[in-house]
């Protein structure tokens, strides 16, 4: 896909006056340099809490196994530069975005997700311009004394040729699986973090067919994965590591399982936004959202509150969605009063940014807070506590 396209007709006088005022702003509050312990609040305009990495970037991962802090890790995409992992936390007030950690890394950082039951530990997947690489870090103890720390190299998931994709921890407890994916293959790994080794349990081929671009691990059943490529939406049983449904569906670029709802999948389209479906009759998605004026990057069911859905776009948004559909509930009651009074799904569109939207997480510990990253390495943290949906 492309690095950094900008959609023709939202370059409205409006959107160049905020990008005046952003760039105002910028200069009050993006660090040259980030020093470990600085800190980056937002100044005017905006809700949200701001903090600027030195490079560009595509990827930001909620640290779920911090049960103390709400935090984020977020890496940098410099083909020159050595590359940055930064470790933010949110305040316990929740008005500032605090750096922890700042640790080298090596290449440009594609893909980062964070390990879901060890805080220091965490994947990336890298490419050195030439060819492409994944590996399992730890953060060393302790952190924070010097500017920059190196990263301990827990594991090399070495058993790729091409272009590899993602990195996907296992969502249940302490498992010690993860797969890795590239265009052709799926791989199915086991990691002893203490004796730093990582052990292919099982490698499968897609197909010629198929070119993999992602995908998500079921949080309702640790056997299933969807992978998306170019045609289809594929499910994976890891225990036979094979094919066993899907739904053709050309150009979904980013997919996610609702956490709180069993069956349900939201996936991001290239052109057509984004749509909502019950694994249970997959014929059809069971909900479209618009998604965004131009390409529709990822999507990320919150993890508390079931009927939200963030979305960020090539379009330099981050859309907040109420998605009905996922509540079945909801569905049988509708009434014709009902469906007048939320005919916009749209909850809110934050537009505070200059450039795509790739990154994006929830807060798995405070469920309310999201952080997204748009190219120009620009983390900014967001609330979404006035749109909470009634309990």
């Amino acid at each position: 896909g492309p690095k950094n396209l900008k959609s023709g007709p939202l370059r409205s006088s409006a959107r160049n006056q905020r990008s005046q005022r952003a760039a105002n702003r910028r200069e009050t509050f993006l660090p040259e340099s980030v020093n470990v312990g600085s800190e980056a609040t937002m100044q005017g305009g905006s809700s949200g809490i701001g903090y600027g990495l030195k490079y560009q970037a595509r990827c930001i991962s909620d640290v779920k196994a911090d049960t103390d802090h709400t935090s984020f890790l977020t890496g940098t995409l410099s083909l020159k530069e050595e590359n940055e992992v930064h470790l933010l936390r949110l305040s316990s007030g929740g008005s500032e975005l605090v750096c922890e950690g700042l640790f080298s890394h090596p290449n440009e950082i594609w893909d980062l997700a964070s390990c879901p039951f060890d805080q220091r530990i965490f994947s990336t997947v890298f490419s050195t311009g030439e060819s492409f690489g994944a590996a399992i870090w730890q953060i060393p103890e302790p952190y924070g004394q010097s500017n920059s720390s190196t990263l301990d190299c827990v594991a090399s998931l070495d058993a790729h040729v091409g272009k590899i994709n993602c990195v996907l921890w296992c969502p249940s407890g302490k498992s010690d699986k993860l797969i890795s994916m590239d265009e052709q293959n799926l791989v199915l790994w086991s990691l002893d973090s203490s004796k730093k080794s990582a052990e292919v349990v099982s490698k499968e081929s897609a197909g010629m067919r198929h070119s993999l671009s992602g995908g998500a691990w079921n949080p309702h059943d640790v056997n299933s994965v969807a992978a998306t490529s170019e045609s289809s939406i594929q499910f994976w049983d890891l225990r036979t590591m094979k094919n066993v449904n899907s739904i053709e569906r050309a150009h979904v670029r980013n997919v996610d399982y609702n956490t709180k709802r069993e069956h349900i999948l939201v996936t991001a389209d290239d052109e057509s936004g984004i749509h909502i479906w019950d694994l249970r009759k997959a014929k059809a998605p069971v909900q479209e959202l618009p998604g965004h004026t131009h390409w529709t990057w990822a999507v990320r069911c919150n993890p508390e509150y079931e009927e939200l859905i963030l979305s960020v776009g090539t379009d330099s948004a981050v859309n907040l969605w109420f998605a009905s559909a996922s509540s079945e509930k909801q569905a049988s009651e509708r009434s014709a009063e009902a469906s007048r009074q939320r005919v916009n799904p749209l909850l809110n569109s934050y537009t505070d940014y200059e450039d795509s939207v790739y990154g994006l997480a929830w807060s798995s510990r405070e469920p309310w807070f999201f952080a997204s990253l748009s190219y120009d390495g620009r983390v900014v943290i967001e609330s979404v506590k006035p749109f909470l949906p009634r309990r």
